[in-house]
């Protein structure tokens, strides 16, 4: 095979710089063994983009390695000396999780930022994401690194990076630190030789002062007391989240938390699961085992970084059912603006967030609790950006997307699956102190509010070839959009690049007060939501489906589902997705 001549030149320039020997050796190796593994290696440079860097680990300008993580720092920390000079001193906090290399990556970061002068605190070992956002403003940091890849295969590892209110960076800063990034052009540019004397490591004392934060959004402790032999099973999926949520779900009151040995192994190889995600079937297969096993009520389980929980429940035939993060979501809404309305802290300055992709019934119910409801983008950078501009002014209850993250509270700004299990657990307490269980309060919901039903599609493009296939899916959309979808008239079209909205009916527009991002929406008479984006961090084009009728009782649901994914299905064939 053919090495093109940018990657020799890059690779050539990897043997002759200033590198460790061992990653020249490997880069040799590559080159009389693997001309394909060299050219996907060092091809182009590892983007750092508006959320940080994700990639395979390994040498190359296209892999997460020291190098590409030196560079990024360097870059964020020039950046970070610009904006806050007017500042005696500049202060970051690093946490990493359970992959590969994450301890590496993670003190490698911490030396180029105390070679630049800046104090670090440095987590002694590792820790799920929302702890690093709310370490970020408990220690008044001016940002935040956190080592991880989230629910990405083993051989990937990444880099979040997040500003000083504690979410991840938004405009203008997102853009504005690529951009330094992408100037550090050369390795020599890095300070990698760290000054130990700037960098303080952080231990359990901030994980207790995290924890007994957390205990402050439980509304029902009456409710878990009756109810604190609940049988709970959780999986950290070998990450982040062994030891906290455990901990978490005891100091809420909780007693009977049944773990699941193999899975509490802290490992990056993650071994007993395909992929780390707790979104997949098989990711829980082990913990669904355990929950039958011991005859449990709840099963939860974290990804790696302990942002996202997947949850299941037992339904009247005593098997467990997945929730998806919208069900999960409609849940958690329910409880805590029913609880916050027993306890008329309701008022006209508090509110709840969700994305634009997540399910239409959380407006439902937060309309029915008389609570605004604000609409951000996809990511959750967002929604912390909504509760700090709203800081002092209005109080966020609760926000979630879709994509199986929750946050309740005003003190973490990123979502939290700590949190989130210990408020899932006193969602089922609360339940079961009125004699009904989790899933028996997801079917009131329903017979309340009718069932919503949502699912997501994803079309992989891969390559230049690909990219130019998404530009034109969304140019088609964008251009020559559907008058009907399987037969029910759009009614509302919104463009959030163009930031417009045009109800179909009327003709009328009106702005979209959101920032720019080439995402489209249609709306039918029907009730139907169609969402649609290309996906900012992977080769593929996402379809969001909503859809919901009247709930014709539980013992209907499955019949009902599936009339309502065969509506769906109607809906993807009558926009030629299948």
């Amino acid at each position: 095979m053919e090495i093109p001549k940018n990657v020799q030149e890059r690779a050539n320039n990897w043997l002759s710089g200033h590198f460790d020997e061992d990653t020249k050796s490997r880069v040799k190796y590559l080159m009389e063994n693997e001309p394909e593994e060299l050219i996907d290696a060092f091809y182009k440079d590892l983007e750092f983009g508006t959320g940080g860097l994700r990639g395979i680990m390994g040498v190359g300008t296209n892999r997460m390695n020291i190098y590409t993580v030196g560079m990024a720092t360097q870059g964020l920390c020039n950046y970070l000396k610009s904006n806050f000079s007017d500042r005696d001193e500049i202060k970051v906090v690093i946490s990493h999780d359970c992959r590969n290399n994450s301890r590496l990556f993670a003190e490698t970061t911490a030396k180029i930022f105390s070679a630049n002068n800046v104090k670090v605190y440095l987590f002694d070992d590792l820790r799920p994401t929302p702890e690093l956002s709310y370490a970020i403003r408990h220690f008044n940091c001016q940002a935040g690194i956190n080592i991880t890849a989230s629910h990405n295969p083993k051989e990937y590892n990444g880099y979040k990076a997040y500003w000083e209110d504690g979410g991840q960076l938004v405009p203008p800063h997102d853009k504005n630190v690529v951009n330094a990034a992408r100037a550090i052009t050369d390795i020599h540019d890095v300070k990698f030789n760290g000054n130990w004397d700037n960098i303080e490591l952080v231990g359990r004392d901030l994980d207790k002062v995290y924890i007994d934060k957390l205990k402050e959004v439980s509304l029902s402790p009456g409710a878990i007391k009756r109810n604190s032999d609940l049988k709970i099973v959780f999986t950290p999926i070998h990450g982040t989240t062994v030891r906290l949520v455990p901990q978490a779900l005891r100091d809420f009151g909780f007693t009977n938390i049944i773990n699941v040995p193999e899975q509490d192994v802290v490992d990056g190889n993650f071994p007993t699961v395909k992929s780390p995600n707790p979104e997949n079937h098989e990711a829980l297969k082990d913990a669904l085992d355990k929950a039958q096993e011991t005859d449990a009520d709840l099963v939860m389980a974290s990804d790696p970084d302990g942002d996202r929980v997947g949850l299941a429940v037992k339904n009247p035939d005593g098997d467990f059912e997945l929730l998806n993060g919208n069900q999960t979501a409609s849940l958690l809404f329910y409880y805590i603006l029913k609880r916050w309305q027993e306890e008329n802290k309701i008022d006209n300055s508090k509110y709840v967030i969700k994305t634009i992709v997540t399910t239409e019934l959380l407006t439902a119910i937060a309309q029915y609790f008389g609570v605004d409801i604000e609409d951000t983008l996809t990511g959750f950078k967002y929604i912390a950006e909504l509760i700090e501009r709203n800081q002092g002014k209005r109080e966020f209850i609760i926000g979630a997307e879709e994509s199986y993250g929750y946050l309740a509270g005003e003190f973490v700004r990123d979502k939290d699956a700590v949190m989130s299990c210990a408020l899932i657990a006193e969602t089922a307490a609360w339940a079961k102190d009125q004699g009904k269980s989790a899933y028996d309060l997801l079917m009131d919901i329903y017979e309340h509010f009718g069932l919503y039903y949502e699912e997501l599609m994803n079309l992989v493009r891969k390559g230049k070839e690909g990219e130019e296939e998404i530009r034109r899916i969304m140019d088609n959309f964008r251009n020559n959009p559907p008058r009907k979808i399987n037969g029910s008239m759009v009614t509302e079209i919104k463009d959030y690049y163009l930031q417009k909205a045009q109800n179909k009916e009327t003709g009328e527009e009106s702005p979209i007060n959101l920032p720019q991002s080439n995402v489209l929406q249609f709306f039918t008479r029907d009730g139907s939501k169609v969402s649609v984006r290309p996906s900012g961090t992977e080769p593929k084009i996402k379809f969001y489906f909503g859809v919901n009728e009247k709930f014709e009782g539980r013992s209907q649901y499955n019949n009902q589902k599936l009339k309502l994914h065969k509506r769906i299905e109607a809906i993807k064939k009558d926009l030629e997705l299948i």
